[in-house]
């Protein structure tokens, strides 16, 4: 790279670090809260006025309203049975951040896909920002690929680049590779 560098960092850089216990906990409850499948009492959880920021098929969710109407309720008609587990969990200060997965049984429309009665497993990464004893922000990517490919769609059309691991197509090289 030439010429200046972006900053990095800077959305964590004034980080209170004497409150990763709390941080901790509020997530902790959080996740079991989920796994409880609360939608109208996750509002303990979460600032009535918070941000979740998914990926491409998931959203932006502005609040706690279209977080339980355009997320949790969706989420939880298209699969049931369904249990959050997360993998590793990171916390440092107002910040944490988890991966895992969500193993559940698709039994209501997904993606346009109506239900197949099988389970899945649904990969996730979580970043929050706990303010005041309540997550503010909420980035996210959830692992829709993955899922689709599990129910029978390829959402890369044979393009995906599992492609280029497995041998079946050469990866095309960069005209600077050094």
């Amino acid at each position: 790279m030439t010429g200046s560098r972006p900053e990095q960092a800077a959305l964590t850089r004034d980080n209170d670090k004497t409150k990763s216990a709390e941080t901790q906990q509020v997530i902790e409850a959080m996740v079991d809260g989920l796994n409880d499948h609360k939608i109208n009492g996750i509002a303990a959880f979460f600032h009535p006025d918070f941000r979740w920021i998914g990926n491409a098929g998931c959203g932006l969710k502005n609040g706690l309203r279209e977080f339980q109407y355009n997320w949790q309720r969706p989420f939880q008609a298209a699969f049931s049975d369904k249990v959050a587990i997360d993998e590793a969990r990171l916390v440092d200060g107002e910040w944490a951040a988890a991966f895992g997965r969500q193993e559940a049984t698709h039994s209501g429309p997904f993606m346009g896909i109506p239900s197949t009665g099988k389970r899945v497993e649904i990969r996730y990464m979580d970043f929050w920002k706990v303010v005041d004893g309540r997550i503010a922000d909420n980035w996210v990517m959830v692992d829709f690929p993955h899922v689709l490919r599990q129910l029978g769609v390829d959402p890369f059309g044979g393009e995906g680049w599992e492609e280029y691991d497995a041998g079946r197509k050469t990866p095309p090289r960069p005209n600077h590779d050094k």
